[in-house]
């Protein structure tokens, strides 16, 4: 062996070894991306923990957003996602009495919270639930209760308050809570019922304001998760599942409008 090649001999290992190790590391990787059914009120909140998770386990995630019941309709059509999260408990659950999950119940991931949202140039000085029934309020923004967890909650909260009779023709229905935050803030309704998902947004937090929704006035929104049964990526369902759990993930959910469940 001549003195060049000996000297190059140890480079030259320590080169297949660490292809050997990327070869290694991309085998190990998923074949397909990870396919999310996500509610619409995680489509503010979602985006910069996807990313994180895929630098920390090189996974894709392709998220779909709609309201939970188009969601679920979705799953029981064979729609090929592998896990679903929800706006409450009642979704997946009803995917799981299909035999569409693939555990027996679903598993709570976070607790939402229901506001009400007005623009700045709204003219309305001092947001609360009775300023609904001035005649001067001619539009609010609801998520379609049939479809959408968070206007189901709006629907309880109004009929609570006894405002329901009086704004019942007032309501512009939206098919979710993202299209609802969409209506409020183009101007298309006056105020709106919104997840605080979207009220804290950088763009909603700047052009309007909100007040929280007693949580006595609606049933809680605890979200819920279930991998769906025969998932091509049951594994990285799981694996994203735990990472929602980190602690400095829930800390960053809770700073976005999502607190973590309660035990």
């Amino acid at each position: 062996m001549s003195e060049k090649l000996r000297r190059l001999l140890p480079l030259l290992v320590i080169t297949a070894l660490i292809l050997t190790l990327r070869c290694n590391a991309h085998a190990q990787l998923p074949k397909h991306p990870l396919r999310l059914a996500a509610a619409a009120d995680l489509q503010p909140v979602l985006p910069p923990i996807l990313r994180q998770f895929r630098q920390k386990t090189g996974i894709t995630v392709i998220a779909s957003y709609h309201s939970s019941a188009t969601l679920a309709m979705q799953i029981l059509n064979q729609a090929p996602f592998d896990l679903f999260m929800a706006a409450d408990m009642s979704y997946p659950q009803y995917v799981i009495d299909r035999g569409r999950g693939a555990s027996a119940t679903p598993i709570p991931y976070a607790h939402g919270t229901l506001v009400l949202w007005t623009r700045n140039n709204s003219g309305i000085s001092s947001l609360s639930l009775d300023v609904l029934r001035s005649p001067s309020i001619r539009t609010i923004a609801i998520a379609n209760p049939k479809h959408a967890p968070y206007g189901r909650a709006a629907q309880q909260t109004l009929i609570h308050a006894g405002l329901m009779p009086s704004v019942k023709s007032r309501l512009v229905v939206a098919e979710n809570i993202a299209q609802a935050a969409q209506y409020t803030d183009s101007g298309n309704a006056q105020v709106g019922f919104l997840s605080l998902t979207s009220a804290l947004t950088p763009r909603l937090g700047k052009s309007g304001h909100y007040i929280r929704i007693p949580q006595q006035d609606y049933a809680p929104l605890i979200q819920g998760a279930v991998i769906i049964k025969d998932a091509k990526n049951a594994a990285a369902a799981h694996q994203f599942l735990q990472f929602l759990a980190n602690p400095k993930i829930r800390a960053e959910l809770a700073a976005s409008g999502l607190e973590p469940p309660k035990e």
